[in-house]
């Protein structure tokens, strides 16, 4: 029997170990790109940090109490039974001068400012997780593929989780991206002039990164947007801290935010922020509009699914912003604050 059980365990193990070569999991950093990576002021003891670190579990509660949570206890309602309501917009018809954004469930949006086109955290898999049986899209959230996106200019990467960096899909997106370079790396506080008087800040964050069982080899942040006209603040994954406020005071108040909102927890909110803290963050921005992101698509949490969006409707009630609550794949108008949106979340379970 021991005999069996070591060949079982070497087995596993390199099995594991294949199954983890597949390109999904990514590779190190290695070369010019690993020196590069390691000059960073914000890459210390073999990683990249938070400015002000802290735990990622909450004080009073356990990653093993988180784990085990699901087998005991009962979370009603964590995925829709019925579809989801989506929109198909032609996105190949759009005008290009059209100041637009279309969400396409979780944290993956269409952003045309400008004249310039851009693509954030697309996931057109279906799927939340390279792992056989992993979380699967919402009946009604998956309805775009990469063929409905147009040519783009620039594919914007809040970090490489996998609800971020889906590798299908930035594999099938390659030959649409137009930029010159088509990788292009920055650290927190750079910028990038895109064309004369729009400019692409890269901000900070608080998460974490890592695709396999190698954390902190990449950088999590934010963008902020700088057209001539408006400006578009994009907050990736990450708890609430000061960094909104500093981020009004170096760069001003955007005239959208679009903010995570979903899969949190009080148990992890240092990752991840609470619906209550979205609506302070927003306000210390200053922003004038609200979208919020990273939900309705994938269960990567306990809280009902349409939770995320009941609660911010509530935090946002007599704020000195807008908030806008699109349907997946219906246009928001960036331009017309008359537009209105409806709660199309309500008695879908």
């Amino acid at each position: 029997m021991m005999i069996v059980l070591i060949v079982l365990v070497a087995l596993l193990g390199i099995t594991t170990y294949i199954f983890m070569k597949r390109p999904q999991f990514g590779a190190l950093p290695e070369g010019t790109r690993l020196a590069a990576i390691q000059s960073s002021p914000h890459f210390k003891d073999g990683r990249f940090r938070n400015r002000v670190e802290m735990p990622i579990i909450t004080a009073g509660y356990s990653m093993t109490g988180e784990i085990y949570k699901p087998l005991f206890r009962s979370f009603p309602d964590r995925e829709p039974v019925n579809p989801l309501p989506s929109v198909k917009t032609d996105l190949l018809a759009a005008p290009r001068d059209s100041d637009m954004i279309v969400w396409f469930g979780h944290s993956s949006f269409y952003l045309q400012l400008g004249g310039v086109r851009f693509l954030a955290d697309p996931i057109f898999s279906g799927k939340a997780s390279p792992l056989p049986g992993g979380v699967r899209a919402y009946k009604g959230s998956d309805i775009y593929t990469a063929a409905d996106i147009p040519e783009i200019d620039y594919m914007l990467l809040s970090h490489d989780h996998y609800d971020h960096l889906d590798y299908e899909t930035a594999v099938a997106l390659k030959d649409k991206v137009k930029q010159p370079e088509q990788i292009i790396e920055k650290d927190w506080d750079q910028q990038l002039e895109i064309q004369p008087g729009f400019t692409l800040f890269t901000a900070s964050t608080h998460h974490d990164s890592g695709r396999g069982f190698t954390r902190g080899q990449s950088l999590w942040l934010s963008f902020y947007l700088r057209a001539p006209h408006m400006s578009v603040y994009y907050s990736g994954d990450g708890g609430y801290d000061e960094r909104f406020r500093k981020i009004f005071e170096q760069y001003g108040a955007p005239d959208w935010a679009i903010m995570e909102c979903g899969q949190y927890n009080e148990a992890w909110r240092s990752v991840h922020e609470l619906p209550e803290e979205v609506a302070k963050a927003t306000e210390e921005l200053q922003a004038r509009n609200l979208l919020t992101v990273h939900h309705s698509k994938f269960t990567l949490a306990q809280h009902p699914w349409y939770e995320p969006l009941e609660k911010i409707t509530a935090y946002s009630e007599n704020k000195p912003y807008r908030l806008a609550t699109p349907m997946i794949g219906e246009t928001v108008r960036l331009n017309d604050n008359s537009q209105q949106f409806a709660q199309w979340w309500k008695n879908i379970r």
